[in-house]
């Protein structure tokens, strides 16, 4: 996707990395950007920095996830490409994460972007074009040591662009999905599960990445690019990753 003269929504605005997004869709021509997030002070704070819309949404809400492409379809005409970025992070395994912990990650990281395609897909498809980028994250890959509800709640998010992409390829639809390790925001982890990262990104460098994937229209947008080996050798042999895997789990509780 061409950036210039686009109209760009991103959820989760208020970050580091939806405000990092914004910037460089800006920088690269978008016509406008609107940032939304749960928070309707840090939502206008950061974008009046940036010069952009805010907007105040909870993506687990579907009718505000709805009010928030009516009103921008409303003021531009049309999003050309939906950015949903809201996630945080949720610690525990299956003993010590209850069923509150579980279904609000699930809200989080993949009802709200089934709600967003929802929204927005019917203009994109009336149009015969959009561009869907949703955030899951490297965990959603591989997997993240002591994070159950967020390694398998991203792991869906992975599989529901998968979908969106099968489904609605050949109708003009673009998706990506973002799929980093850390990255120097209030959520970066400083390991990747209990193995270290590739290096904690600064969120600047990361829109670079998504510039780039969203320009070749990669599905993969991979911010380390080391991701990309890992998940080559998962899918050789998982029993030989799965081996690995428990023995940096064994590793981490030494």
């Amino acid at each position: 996707m061409d950036l210039q003269n686009r109209v760009a929504v991103i959820t989760g605005g208020s970050g580091g990395i939806g405000q990092a997004m914004a910037r460089a869709f800006l920088s690269n021509g978008a016509r406008a950007v609107v940032l939304a997030d749960l928070n309707p002070q840090a939502v206008e704070a950061a974008a009046s920095q940036i010069g952009c819309d805010g907007a105040a949404c909870d993506v687990t809400d579907e009718a505000q996830i709805e009010q928030l492409v009516a009103d921008t379809i409303g003021q531009y005409g049309q999003i050309d490409l939906f950015c949903s970025n809201a996630g945080a992070g949720g610690e525990g395994v299956l003993t010590d994460a209850d069923n509150a912990v579980w279904q609000q990650q699930w809200e989080l990281h993949v009802m709200s972007h089934v709600y967003a395609a929802r929204a927005v897909l019917p203009g994109m498809l009336e149009r015969g074009e959009g561009y869907l980028l949703n955030t899951a994250s490297a965990a959603g890959l591989l997997a993240a040591l002591g994070s159950g509800p967020y390694t398998v709640t991203k792991a869906a998010a992975v599989k529901l662009a998968e979908f969106l992409s099968i489904t609605h390829g050949d109708e003009g639809i673009r998706v990506s999905v973002l799929c980093p390790q850390g990255v120097n925001t209030a959520m970066a982890p400083r390991a990747l599960g209990d193995g270290q990262t590739d290096g904690i990104i600064e969120p600047e460098q990361l829109a670079e990445t998504v510039i780039e994937a969203l320009a070749e229209e990669r599905f993969h947008v991979l911010p380390h690019p080391e991701v990309e080996e890992y998940v080559r050798r998962k899918g050789d042999d998982i029993d030989r990753w799965l081996h690995g895997m428990r023995r940096l789990r064994r590793q981490s509780l030494e």
